[in-house]
């Protein structure tokens, strides 16, 4: 505090420096300043230039990186829904395939059903006429030995006995016929 008071009295103010000091103080402090922007300065603006275009360098390739995944990503999307499709084409083209043969499996049978009919009746057919020349024999054979019995003579000729029988027969047929 002594030394404030000393400053005080003498008229000098002490937060002033005295003006020589003060001349040296610029003069180091151009030197340094100088000094640092020639010499520092570069070197730091690019090391911080190196650092922007390395960040920028990054974001651009982060974003090509993400372009690419999303173009990736679109063809994956696109094949998928192509495979897709294509299962669906496939499965329609398979019940179309599995309906075509059902129809023609259908058809198949159907025909062969017919024929088995057709071959029945064709058989029933043959099997009627069979039964029915049959029938006539013996009924004409039954017919020839019954008037034979009652006439009391043999009728043995063969092609009169045919007559007779077949037209006998056929007069049945007729009525019968005329019946329906």
């Amino acid at each position: 505090m002594s030394n404030l008071l000393i400053a005080a009295s003498e008229g000098e103010n002490p937060l002033v420096p005295p003006i020589p000091e003060l001349v040296i103080g610029l003069i180091a402090f151009a030197i340094v300043f100088g000094f640092l922007a020639k010499k520092l300065l570069p070197n730091i603006n690019k090391v911080l230039e190196e650092r922007r275009e390395a960040i920028e360098g990054g974001i651009e390739k982060a974003e090509a990186a993400q372009t690419e995944a999303q173009s990736v990503l679109e063809q994956y999307k696109a094949q998928l829904a192509e495979a897709r499709h294509e299962a669906a084409r496939l499965r329609q083209e398979a019940q179309e395939q599995g309906a075509a043969l059902i129809a023609e499996m259908r058809a198949e049978g159907q025909r062969q059903r017919e024929e088995i009919v057709a071959a029945g009746h064709a058989q029933i057919e043959a099997d009627r006429k069979a039964a029915a020349s049959a029938l006539r024999q013996d009924v004409g054979q039954l017919a020839t030995e019954l008037a034979g019995k009652l006439v009391g003579e043999s009728l043995e000729d063969h092609a009169r006995q045919s007559r007779v029988i077949d037209r006998f027969l056929d007069e049945l047929e007729e009525k019968a016929e005329a019946g329906r």
